[in-house]
């Protein structure tokens, strides 16, 4: 494997073959996907930490905004001479995949998509303003805060009680987080703006928890309706860190449809 820093962004890379891109979500860092990296064993996989995340929290200075995290995964597949390629994202990683789609058609090969979301609603907003604010003000303290609630928000029951790895996994992505770059990561997701997802021609899977709370089933399947190629899969006692708590489940749905596109 090998680390490279982008304008101040820490980027994997491993393998050889068609390459994957992947994109992580709110909390998140590469390591989201390291539970599903069996599935990418035949690709040049690429793995950020977006600016504002995990070891990328200093990247890109100034406020964060969707348009800011396109631009930035835009320059890492031009550095690394990436001309086109399937994404994989999850969480908010995938509005940003979205609007990257639409504005390059041409890069985006297909876009599994893992607690899809288009753009919070208002309730939503406003909460995730609130916890940037929050861990702003409080600093470590209020990572700490958020990271406990989310642990019991974001998650399934199941994952909870069953799956103490899964759940130490999550908690501990939330912890690590550089409380400043959390909060302005926060504030580019509050502000986020759903991109025209009919535009999108790339294939497509979409992959939810039915106790996701975040992109829950009925919301996905109506944002599937929207797209042209689109596959839908929903996993029982799944929560919204789906390739955390059903990697086994995430890696299979991945590696069949990556398979499948032409």
């Amino acid at each position: 494997m090998a680390l490279h820093l982008i304008d101040k962004m820490a980027v994997e890379e491993e393998g050889d073959g068609d390459a994957v891109v992947c994109v992580h979500g709110l909390g998140g860092s590469s390591n989201t996907f390291t539970p599903v990296m069996g599935a990418l064993a035949r690709y040049r996989t690429v793995r950020m930490d977006l600016p504002g995340s995990g070891r990328s929290h200093a990247a890109m200075a100034g406020p964060l905004t969707i348009e800011r995290l396109v631009d930035a995964v835009q320059t890492v597949c031009a550095r690394l001479r990436i001309e086109r390629a399937h994404f994989v994202a999850h969480s908010m990683g995938n509005i940003v995949c979205q609007h990257l789609a639409v504005a390059r058609p041409g890069l985006v090969r297909s876009l599994a998509m893992f607690g899809p979301l288009i753009a919070p609603n208002d309730t939503a907003r406003g909460n995730i303003r609130a916890r940037g604010a929050k861990v702003r003000d409080e600093g470590a303290a209020g990572m700490h805060e958020v990271a406990l609630a989310l642990v019991q928000a974001a998650t399934s029951a199941e994952t909870r009680q069953r799956s103490p790895v899964a759940t130490a996994f999550v908690r501990e992505s939330l912890m690590r987080q550089d409380p400043a770059g959390y909060a302005r990561t926060c504030e580019a997701l509050a502000d986020a703006q759903a991109a025209p997802v009919e535009r999108i021609e790339a294939p497509v899977l979409l992959v939810t928890g039915d106790e996701d709370g975040v992109a829950p089933p009925q919301a996905v399947r109506a944002m599937a309706e929207r797209m042209k190629r689109a596959r839908v899969v929903v996993l029982h006692r799944c929560g919204h860190w789906t390739p955390v708590e059903r990697a086994d489940d995430c890696a299979r749905e991945l590696r069949d449809f990556l398979a499948a596109v032409r």
